[in-house]
């Protein structure tokens, strides 16, 4: 293949080279020796922000896609691959969002590398794992929250999966899971694991015509936003960057640290986050809760500014917000 002679040479790919091996790909027609030389090629060369774009494209072409979908609608997918077992901080920020009026579009998985996956949670909580497009508007309608499980929407991974798990390594694919939302998110929250990954996730969103998004690296190694300590930040309008640093120190936030965000297991991971969506549970937690609820609140209301955005996020939280919007998630 003419792709793995340019990977090996440490040359980036054009448009057209990395569309037509990625369809190749998912189309299950690259062999598998050559899908392990094309990931790897890939991942030494290191990944372009055009490379992972493309990646994503020929993925969505692959998609159960959801159709019809109108107005403005946020996911709040991190990467993963932080390994910090922490309790689950996406999901308590997606239905905080919902309950503040927002529609959510929740993208997620089982548990990889937190104790917990977004999918188990949701689960915990009676809400319904949408499996199907065509049941996600009339969800999204009835509580301005849907969880779409990735696996069913994303038939064509099935023939990647074994290959990723022979590789053992990091591929772009630990990348690619927040941009792949069938739903097509107007708006994002993208946490990454490392800080170098910051910029290239933001100019791949960039590239896939997000409205508004924010992608971060916390403190402390996380894919969230935290209360340790200033996290790298890049914001992303219609195709414009802006980089930052968000110290929430700043914001009147108290310094933590990343053991007070820890969970031991399932059972505590859910007994967390119903916590929270009450308002209550470890100060750390809701800290972290709200600084990330707070940007997202910033993306979503262009009016607000980061600390307005950040009390209106504190208040939300301090009322139980998620609690009284979804009455049944403070149940076993």
């Amino acid at each position: 293949m003419e792709v793995l002679e340019i990977l090996a040479q440490h040359r980036n790919l054009s448009e057209t080279q990395a569309l037509e091996a990625f369809r190749a790909l998912y189309a299950g027609s690259m062999p598998p020796a050559c899908v392990g030389a094309f990931l790897m090629g890939l991942k030494t060369k290191g990944e372009t922000a055009l490379e992972i774009a493309c990646g994503v494209t020929a993925a969505l072409e692959q998609a159960r896609l959801v159709e019809n979908l109108e107005g403005n609608r946020i996911d709040t997918c991190g990467t993963g691959g932080d390994n910090t077992c922490s309790f689950n901080c996406s999901t308590v920020v997606a239905l905080y969002l919902a309950a503040l009026g927002h529609k959510v579009v929740k993208h997620g998985n089982r548990a990889v590398s937190s104790t917990c996956g977004s999918a188990d949670i949701i689960e915990a909580l009676g809400m319904p794992l949408v499996v199907e497009p065509a049941a996600v508007a009339g969800e999204l309608a009835k509580r301005n929250f849907v969880f779409l499980f990735a696996p069913n929407f994303h038939p064509a991974f099935k023939n990647i999966m074994p290959i990723r798990r022979e590789l053992g390594a990091r591929t772009l694919f630990n990348l690619m899971g927040p941009l792949l939302n069938p739903a097509r998110p107007t708006h994002q929250l993208l946490g990454v694991p490392l800080s170098r990954f910051v910029p290239l996730m933001a100019e791949t969103l960039a590239l896939t015509g997000l409205r508004r998004g924010a992608v971060v690296h916390g403190a402390g190694g996380f894919d969230e936003i935290t209360p340790f300590g200033p996290a790298d930040l890049v914001w992303v309008r219609e195709g414009w960057l802006r980089k930052d640093t968000f110290d929430p120190e700043k914001y009147g936030f108290p310094r933590r640290q990343p053991a007070e965000v820890v969970v031991g297991g399932r059972g505590e991971a859910v007994a967390v986050v119903r916590a929270l969506l009450a308002g209550k549970g470890p100060q750390a937690m809701q800290d972290m809760a709200v600084l990330n609820l707070g940007v997202a609140l910033h993306l979503l209301e262009e009016d607000l500014s980061l600390q307005q955005a950040l009390d209106k996020a504190r208040t939300a939280m301090a009322e139980g917000a998620a609690a009284k919007a979804f009455p049944d998630s403070g149940h076993a």
